[in-house]
């Protein structure tokens, strides 16, 4: 892919400790989320970055399509520690609500291409407009069930919304995995694709959407994503301020760090 850069692009294309930007002539723009050039390890440098990436590539009126995909054989791997005091937990509360609404402030099309296991924040994938995935793909929520915290971070509304309200509570409470095959069958995911494939796939599709005028590519955007956004701005800070109260108490009985969401 041949970077193609532009005033506005070159001020945030190097700009992330956590993503890797390249976009074409075209106006295709491939954010490839890493750490240390493997797969993307969720931390406080990728809670805290990618709402800002998310707002940069927002406001970049030159980006068209948009490819999100990881790094590696994973698209996210398990969280870090921390210990939630207050102060702490505002920041996350603050970074944690921006994280996604900033996503769907992306106003041209999104195409994820999940690149390997998915379970932590696969919902960063799954709120994109077409959703790919490998065939070795596993989709789970293992920060929260698995580690006895409360899933109120964005999971309890996309879950539910993609699964259906019993199934998407089911898949929540009991830590449940998906196959690539399972997703595509219950509607997650678009197509399951051979890993070699998929991001030529990916490309393909925003090829095809990339002759498409500008307008009509941001409005389309817009038309798809409102009802994500009213979820998001009725259920998601409280279900942060949920999460962040039981994880204070879950650390003043346990006397230690809880994971980080």
């Amino acid at each position: 892919m041949t970077r193609m850069g532009s005033p506005r692009f070159e001020q945030y294309a190097n700009k992330y400790e956590t993503a890797i930007l390249e976009r074409d002539a075209q106006g295709i723009l491939e954010v490839r989320l890493h750490t240390d050039g493997g797969p993307l390890v969720w931390s406080e440098p990728a809670h805290r970055e990618l709402s800002a990436l998310w707002s940069d590539i927002a406001d970049d009126y030159d980006n068209r399509v948009v490819i999100l995909t990881g790094t590696g054989d994973s698209f996210c791997e398990r969280v870090g520690a921390f210990a939630p005091t207050a102060r702490g937990w505002d920041k996350i509360y603050w970074e944690g609500k921006r994280l996604l609404r900033r996503l769907l402030e992306i106003e041209v099309p999104i195409i994820a291409a999940v690149n390997g296991p998915a379970r932590v924040h696969a919902e960063l994938a799954l709120l994109s407009d077409i959703v790919l995935c490998a065939e070795h793909v596993v989709f789970q929520d293992s920060p929260h069930r698995l580690s006895g915290a409360v899933p109120g971070d964005g999971v309890h509304i996309v879950w539910p919304e993609l699964l259906g309200a019993n199934r998407g509570r089911y898949f929540l409470l009991t830590g449940q995995e998906l196959s690539a095959q399972e997703a595509l069958e219950l509607g997650v995911v678009g197509e399951v694709l051979p890993n070699a494939e998929l991001l030529p796939r990916a490309h393909e599709l925003a090829e095809d959407l990339a002759v498409l005028d500008t307008v009509t590519l941001r409005y389309t955007r817009e038309c798809l994503t409102m009802r994500w956004r009213r979820l998001l701005d009725h259920d998601l800070g409280y279900g942060l301020l949920l999460e962040g109260a039981a994880a204070g108490e879950r650390f003043r009985t346990a006397g230690g760090s809880v994971d980080r969401p």
